[in-house]
């Protein structure tokens, strides 16, 4: 658990951070139309690399939205090994856990901007607000779709499977020009995926050596058959 520092302003940040800036995100997405609507104030906050956002048992106070950077979230199992459950990139809502505690730690990939509103103002306007309740349910399906597509990925797929998997599902949220820019390192890879970093690095080699990807540099990759790749997640 981490002490929480009270600051008078219209949100409570969650740690002691600099004071927030004023938001300057045009209202176009689902995370702003339901602040809009619940007539909440959205705060950003800016974290560096591998801060802590919020930690595994902190109560759930807030509901967040990834501005730029993107975000961890994970938990740490007993015998020391981190489970990644999701990766959440510009324009991602996270921390809508069910309860009223945290079951994952959040920590920024890289320097971090985002969004946060109280989740109790959010959770009252529901009550009232039809378009409210509705928004945050379908924030909360997505949540619960994308957990089981993870676990269908570490319970039933090979470790290329795998990989390939989390290779289409990045090109389709990060590539722009054909070329995918990935935030996380190999490790963070491997603590999604179930596998090893070294799994994860000869996959990644195998499929360049067949002339699947490209790989221009540690973290960019140009994606040249994803056909096969799609045969490979089927």
């Amino acid at each position: 658990m981490h002490t929480q520092t009270i600051t008078p302003t219209a949100v409570q940040a969650p740690k002691v951070f600099p004071a927030p800036r004023a938001q300057s995100v045009p209202v176009v997405d689902q995370f702003s139309v339901i602040a809009n609507c619940a007539g909440v104030i959205a705060t950003e906050f800016t974290y560096r690399k591998d801060e802590e956002i919020y930690g595994e048992g902190e109560a759930t106070e807030y509901v967040y939205q990834v501005v730029r950077g993107a975000v961890r979230t994970y938990k740490l199992l007993s015998d020391g090994r981190r489970q990644i459950g999701a990766f959440h990139l510009p324009g991602d809502v996270f921390g809508l856990d069910a309860g009223s505690i945290h079951r994952l730690t959040a920590e920024a990939i890289t320097d971090t901007t985002v969004r946060l509103v109280k989740r109790r103002g959010l959770e009252a306007a529901a009550g009232s607000n039809v378009q409210v309740a509705h928004n945050l349910w379908t924030l909360t399906a997505d949540g619960l779709r994308h957990a089981e597509d993870h676990m269908l990925l570490l319970g039933r797929k090979t470790a290329m499977e795998k990989v390939a998997t989390f290779l289409l599902e990045m090109d389709r949220r990060l590539a722009k020009a054909g070329m995918m820019g990935l935030p996380m390192c190999r490790r963070d890879i491997g603590d999604y995926l179930g596998l090893t970093l070294e799994t994860v690095s000869r996959a990644l080699s195998q499929l360049s050596d067949q002339g699947v990807l490209v790989l221009s540099s540690a973290r960019q990759i140009v994606l040249r058959n994803r056909q096969r790749l799609a045969d490979m997640d089927a």
